[in-house]
C-alpha cells in the first residue's frame, strides 16, 4: 500500500456496503493520508446486495468522516461514491437503481481532476540527475546541469544557491533537448545553465535564494519498515534522498504508531515487517531536505540493505 501510494496522485478506497468500515478502512485511509495523496475516492461497492439502500450509504459515510476527523491533513479531497461493480453501476455510466445519487460516476471524476492542482506545491528544488559536457567544438564550454523541476517553477533570471557548496548564481538558459525556455513549471525535466562556472555533480541540489531546504546531518522520520529482518537500534543502512545516497545510523527509535488510529506504542525495542514507527536517523554526512508535510519529493527518502541492495523502508521527513 505504501509502495504504491508513493507515486499515486489519487487514490480510491474500496469500502463492503455489507461491512461499513473496518480495520482495513482505518489502514488505507491512514497511508493514503501519511503519504498526502490529494484526491480520494471512497467507493462503497456492493451496493446491489443491499438493495442500494440510500440510508446504508449515508451511515458508511457517516462512520468514515468520524474517521476524516482524525487526520493531519486536512487538504485532502474526499469523494463518496456509491457503486456496484458486478454491473458497473456509477463505475463508468449513471446507475439507473441509485437515482438518490446525484454525483459523478468514478471515470468522471478521475476524468475531471486537475492533473496539475494533484500535486503538491513547495518551494522550487532541483536535484541534478547528471551533469552534461558535450566537450564537441560547436559546444566547447557547456556545462548544463540535468535534472527534474519539483515543488515550484524556474525561470531564467532567478537567483539560485548550490547546494551543498552554497554558491550563488544566476539561471542562464533553460534547455529541452535543443529547444529553450523562459521557465521550467515543476515536474517537468530540463537542463539548466548557470551565468558563472560551478562544480556540480550528480546528488547536488539547485534551489533560489531565500528558500533554503534544511541541511543537516540527521533527522526524524516517520518508516514505513518492509523487511523481514527486524529495523533496531544502531542499526546502519543506506538512505537514499532524491538521487543522493549516503550512510545512515538508527539513533532512536521514539514510537510505533498504530496504522488503526488507536495510538502509538513507546514500548519497542525494534521493527518488524510492516511497521509504521517515528524514528531520528544521524548520517555520515549532511543531506538538503524539506519537511514531508510541506515538501512531498524533497521530504521523502527510502532505506536501502548495504549487503543485498534491498529496498527494505521508506520514510517521510518529520
Amino acid at each position: 500500500m505504501v509502495t504504491g501510494a508513493s507515486t499515486s496522485q489519487a487514490a480510491i478506497i474500496l469500502i463492503d456496503a455489507r461491512k461499513g468500515v473496518i480495520e482495513q478502512t482505518n489502514r488505507h485511509f491512514f497511508i493514503n493520508n501519511l503519504l498526502r495523496i490529494k484526491d480520494v475516492i471512497v467507493a462503497i461497492n456492493k451496493m446491489d446486495l443491499v438493495d442500494f439502500s440510500e440510508e446504508i450509504f449515508q451511515t458508511i459515510k457517516e462512520d468514515f468522516e468520524r474517521l476524516m476527523a482524525k487526520r493531519d491533513y486536512q487538504e485532502q479531497k474526499i469523494t463518496f461514491i456509491p457503486v456496484s461493480a458486478l454491473k458497473g453501476d456509477n463505475v463508468v455510466n449513471r446507475s439507473a437503481h441509485m437515482p438518490w445519487y446525484h454525483g459523478q460516476t468514478i471515470l468522471e471524476h478521475l476524468e475531471a481532476l486537475d492533473r496539475q492542482d494533484i500535486y503538491n506545491v513547495g518551494t522550487p528544488r532541483f536535484p541534478i540527475q547528471y551533469v552534461i559536457r558535450p566537450k564537441t567544438d560547436e559546444h566547447h564550454d557547456f556545462r548544463g546541469f540535468a535534472g527534474k523541476v519539483y515543488g515550484g517553477d524556474l525561470s531564467v533570471g532567478d537567483e539560485v544557491v548550490a547546494l551543498p557548496s552554497q554558491t550563488r548564481s544566476k539561471i542562464k538558459a533553460i534547455y529541452f533537448y535543443d529547444t529553450k525556455y523562459q521557465t521550467a513549471s515543476r515536474r517537468s525535466s530540463v537542463t539548466i545553465t548557470l551565468e558563472d562556472e560551478i562544480n556540480l555533480s550528480r546528488g547536488d541540489m539547485l534551489v533560489k535564494v531565500g528558500d533554503l531546504p534544511t541541511i543537516d546531518k540527521q533527522f526524524t522520520a516517520t518508516i514505513s519498515w518492509m523487511d523481514s529482518q527486524k529495523l533496531t537500534l544502531g542499526s546502519k543502512y543506506i538512505v537514499q534522498h532524491g538521487v543522493n545516497k549516503v550512510l545512515g545510523k538508527v539513533e532512536n527509535i521514539h514510537h510505533k504508531i498504530h496504522p488503526d488510529y488507536s495510538g502509538i506504542d513507546t514500548e519497542v525495542d525494534g521493527l518488524g515487517i510492516n511497521d509504521i514507527a517515528q524514528v531520528t536517523f544521524r548520517l555520515n554526512k549532511p543531506i538538503f531536505y524539506d519537511k514531508f508535510k510541506e515538501h512531498r519529493t524533497n521530504g521523502s527518502f527510502i532505506l536501502i540493505d548495504s549487503q543485498s541492495n534491498n529496498t527494505i523502508g521508506a520514510g517521510f521527513i518529520n
